[in-house]
Formats: C-alpha cells, structure tokens, sequence
C-alpha cells in the first residue's frame, strides 16, 4: 500500500495558517518572529513530542525545532521544519533562506512575551512614564499588550531591534526560491 507524501513546510499564509510552534529550545527565535509580527507560540518543556506534533498540525503551525527526531516522525513532513544553527541570526538567515520568511511583515505588533497582537495604550497605561513616552500630541506612541499588560515604546533598543531585523531581510532577497526541510529548492 503507498502511502501520500505530506507536503513540504512552506511559508505560513497569515489569513489561512495559524504560524509558528518554537519548540522549548528556540525561546529566542520565538521572540525575534514576534518581533517581526509573526504569530509565534513556544512550547512550554512539558509537552511530549508527539503532543507538539498534533498540536502543529490542528492548529495549522509550522513546528520550528533543533530536535532532529521531529523529523523522523510519522506526519511530520510538512509541518515540521528542523532549524539549522546555534546562533540567532543563523536561525534568521535559515528561515529567510528556507521559507523566504519576511523579516518586516508587522514588525512590533505582537507582545514579544505572550505573542498577544498589542494596541494603542490608554492614558492611565502610560501613566508614571517619563514625559517624552506618550505624551499627548507629540510624545512617542505607546502600544500595551492586552493579555499580560506590558508596554512598548519605540526607543534605541527598538531601532537596534528593527536594524537587525532588516539585516536578516537583505541577507537574501525575497526572489529567492524556497527550499525544504533537506535545503533542496521545491518546485
């Protein structure tokens, strides 16, 4: 009896797709993916790999992980892909290289903690901040996360964020076709 091949991973469709599932190992990735505006849940460390499996695949997530026994898992092809490299901007270049990811796609949108989408804060949030933070008419804008209650700002930390973030989209142009989990250009 043959068996259908599952698809490769491809690029998660923000209309369709539920996102990203970091696996425990890839918290850092998971932040950085947030940052750029990509819906990205991390796994707690408790959950069973094959709980992570079913997880990605009824949510419709690509399960992002550095565990090559993912891999080998039956169902895994399409909903799995194995991140190469130890360090962050290696990881970045992986995705950009792999999915084509799109490092700019709403960058600062979501709660780099919780991955909650953050909306403009109100007066009493920005309240006990310095002055140029809010302000009314002309201060810095503010967005707060509905679920956990931070608040972001654009500040030095945020335009040194947003300068790697561009980094990682120029390494390689958009033009470039995807590849699959084994690096072999689809199509």
């Amino acid at each position: 009896m043959q068996h259908r091949a599952d698809p490769p991973c491809r690029p998660p469709d923000p209309d369709r797709d539920g996102g990203f599932l970091c696996d425990a190992m890839l918290g850092r990735l998971a932040r950085w993916l947030r940052a750029a505006g990509h819906d990205t849940l991390l796994a707690e460390g408790t959950e069973t790999d094959r709980d992570l499996l079913a997880r990605a695949r009824a949510e419709r997530r690509i399960l992002l992980t550095r565990d090559r026994r993912f891999t080998q898992r039956q169902g895994a092809a399409g909903h799995v892909l194995l991140i190469e490299g130890g360090k962050i901007a290696d990881q970045a270049r992986d995705l950009k290289r792999r999915l084509g990811l799109d490092w700019l796609r709403a960058p600062f949108s979501r709660c780099m903690m919780d991955n909650a989408r953050l909306r403009p804060a109100t007066a009493a949030e920005t309240a006990g901040r310095p002055d140029w933070v809010g302000a009314e008419g002309g201060g810095t804008r503010v967005l707060a996360c509905p679920a956990c209650g931070r608040s972001y700002w654009a500040g030095s930390h945020r335009r040194r964020m947003r300068q790697r973030l561009e980094a990682w989209n120029r390494d390689m142009p958009r033009s470039a076709p995807p590849q699959d989990q084994t690096g072999d250009v689809k199509g």
